[in-house]
């Protein structure tokens, strides 16, 4: 594995030891870089199910600000730390061992806002869509934000979730990528919008 472009581009990645991990290959990482970015302009980045937190450094590589790395595995953990320091990021990252939903809750509770969330769980998780929605509730997300689950092909997510449209679907082998944008206003927006209706009246 190595990180595609930007800052970092060509520097290689540990892999985490072990089948427990399945580590996002660099034709997908590629395909999913195709649509969301390819480069970003600041903003903070979420890898909740990071493993080898591959998908957050390209996203630090191309141009957010910070990350925040989460997993519960102490192994991913180790090749995190490892390659946040490979790819020279380390000072924009933060890496926390912990459950994803405690994350959420902590993470919300410091009042940050992402503008991009990875969700890349085992395969046997399927309810990303509810972690989606749990997100938005407790206010992590950044209007417009892109939120990007790699799951299952098998496993389809829904086109629309409340408050998000699905923006791509894409296959690859037994991979699939689902890409979601928040549509959810923020109060800046919703009082313009309201103005607008006055006005129209």
């Amino acid at each position: 594995m190595r990180v595609i472009a930007g800052s970092a581009k060509g520097r290689s990645l540990k892999a985490v030891p072990g089948k427990n991990t399945r580590p996002t290959t660099d034709k997908v990482k590629e395909a999913i870089f195709s649509m969301i970015g390819p480069f970003f302009d600041g903003g903070l980045v979420l890898d909740l199910f990071a493993g080898t937190g591959g998908l957050g450094i390209e996203s630090l590589s191309r141009g957010m600000d910070r990350g925040v790395f989460v997993d519960l595995d102490g192994g991913s953990i180790e090749v995190i730390k490892h390659n946040v320091q490979a790819a020279r990021v380390a000072e924009n990252a933060e890496i926390y061992r912990t459950e994803a939903l405690r994350a959420v809750k902590a993470l919300a509770k410091r009042g940050l806002q992402f503008e991009l969330v990875f969700l890349d769980p085992p395969y046997r998780m399927k309810e990303m869509d509810a972690l989606i929605v749990e997100l938005a509730e407790r206010g992590l997300l950044a209007p417009r934000a892109k939120i990007v689950v790699e799951h299952d092909a098998e496993h389809a997510y829904p086109e629309s979730i409340e408050g998000f449209i699905q923006l791509k679907h894409s296959q690859y082998g037994d991979t699939a990528v689902t890409v979601y944008r928040y549509e959810q206003q923020d109060e800046e927006q919703q009082s313009e919008v309201m103005e607008e209706t006055r006005d129209g009246e």
